[in-house]
């Protein structure tokens, strides 16, 4: 069973990570490529003509998202294994 302290660190860990995600997010938001995912050539976008419908499905976006974090895990991965 988890003691009140191991629980409190755990709480403390998750929440320094969320605030470092939050802050690359904000600081990857400024970047000029980062603005253009989900209008890059290959997505698919639709809006009904009234406007009231919108449904986007971001294909290339994912696929580039996929391929760049899959290249940085494995570079990770490679260095702590040294």
């Amino acid at each position: 069973m988890f003691q009140m302290e191991t629980l409190a660190r755990w709480l403390i860990i998750l929440g320094v990570t969320l605030a470092v995600v939050g802050g690359l997010l904000l600081l990857l938001g400024r970047l000029p490529f980062f603005n253009r995912l989900g209008r890059l050539p290959g997505d698919i976008r639709y809006r009904s003509e009234d406007g009231r419908v919108t449904c986007l499905v971001p294909i290339v976006s994912s696929l580039l998202l996929s391929l760049l974090l899959t290249i940085i895990v494995n570079l990770i991965i490679r260095f702590l294994n040294r």
